[in-house]
């Protein structure tokens, strides 16, 4: 019973602790694009452009 006196606390400081950062990383934009990097990755090139390839002697 007396490990709950110290328990109960602290999972209510780490629940208020994790919305903050939660919040925090909604209003900074975190999350405003989630479709365009999955979206980038199947449309990458990695064939090199033209002109940009090594010189040749």
């Amino acid at each position: 019973m007396e490990s709950l006196y110290l328990l109960v606390p602290l999972s209510v400081a780490l629940v208020f602790l994790i919305g903050w950062a939660f919040w925090r990383a909604l209003h900074s934009g975190q999350f405003d694009d989630l479709e365009r990097p999955a979206h980038d990755i199947l449309a990458d090139d990695d064939r090199p452009k033209s002109g940009t390839g090594p010189v040749l002697k």
